[in-house]
């Protein structure tokens, strides 16, 4: 008789079939009491989202006729924005004060004050970080007035430049961006310096040392090692730094209003004014939606940068 030939299943097939559908089952059972928070995040989260994308796409206003019966126009308001001379210059407004005061002001200082407290003692550690989470603690419009005071034509800073012979100039008039960026930057740094701070305790000494020991510097040390070890947080940082700063309205609005003209007028004060100011609801919301787009390009790329890496 010929051998009996028993068949085995190949080594890429599943011996018990049923089981892909018992894992699909159990994932799905296991997900039912994220249900109510993934309903909760639709409704607060993307409901609003949605809204605020009609409201663009309509002629509402604050009044007229449009206030009680806004019509659905399209893509005008749109169109009307991108022909608007005041929209570009306060896109590039919005992007220096982004980049100047949170992707670099912001992440570099903050991550300097944490490399400072990391290798000083407890007295310099205790008066730099009170100094610094002071400005970050204080509610933003007690922070906004603050800043005003500082840089405003007869405050403290120009006081303080009076005192050594040099008539200070009109801060909040003649350099407005960079009066807001530095304010930004002085509110904004110890929320940096905290993440950073975190970050640098999960760098294992042994390995800077054992650098230390083979002759790198201290530049190489925090270029080639620690830098590349803390390579997420940094990411994770600049996610959230820049959507912080892209909706900085407070701070922008107390100090300068958005002027002198609209030297100082970023994309959320735009988006004011035209809505409020002028009470064109609509126009104002498709200025919002533009802003909204600019901060998810960001989250996209830094998410982007966050996913780990495959060999």
């Amino acid at each position: 008789m010929p051998a009996r030939q028993t068949e085995r299943p190949g080594r890429g097939s599943d011996p018990r079939p049923g089981r892909p559908r018992r894992t699909a089952r159990r994932s799905v059972i296991r997900s039912i009491p994220l249900l109510p928070a993934i309903v909760l995040l639709t409704i607060f989260l993307l409901g609003p989202v949605i809204s605020s994308f009609y409201g663009s796409l309509t002629d509402a206003s604050l009044s007229g006729a449009a206030a009680q019966n806004p019509t659905f126009v399209g893509f005008d308001n749109y169109l009307e924005l991108f022909a608007d001379p005041d929209f570009p210059k306060s896109v590039i407004l919005t992007l220096v004060f982004l980049i100047a005061s949170a992707i670099i002001g912001q992440n570099i200082l903050g991550l300097g004050l944490a490399i400072l407290m990391r290798s000083s003692n407890r007295l310099v550690r205790g008066m730099v970080g009170t100094f610094v989470v002071t400005a970050w603690v204080l509610p933003e419009i007690v922070a906004s007035f603050a800043a005003y005071a500082f840089f405003n034509d007869t405050g403290t800073l120009n006081s303080m430049l009076g005192g050594i012979g040099i008539d200070g100039p009109n801060w909040l008039y003649s350099f407005p961006m960079i009066s807001v960026i530095l304010a930004n930057i002085w509110r904004g740094t110890a929320f940096s310096m905290l993440v950073y701070s975190a970050a640098l305790q999960d760098v294992p000494t042994e390995i800077t040392e054992s650098a230390e020991v083979d002759g790198a510097r201290g530049w190489q040390r925090l270029a080639f090692i620690t830098l590349p070890m803390i390579r997420r947080s940094i990411s994770t940082n600049l996610m959230l730094t820049t959507l912080q700063t892209l909706s900085v309205f407070t701070l922008i609005f107390v100090m300068t209003g958005g002027g002198p003209g609209t030297d100082s007028s970023t994309l959320p004060i735009l988006a004011y004014q035209e809505a409020f100011k002028f009470g064109e609801l609509g126009f104002g919301t498709a200025i919002a939606t533009i802003l909204l787009l600019v901060g998810a390009a960001f989250s996209l790329a830094y998410i982007r940068a966050l996913k780990p890496e495959v060999d």
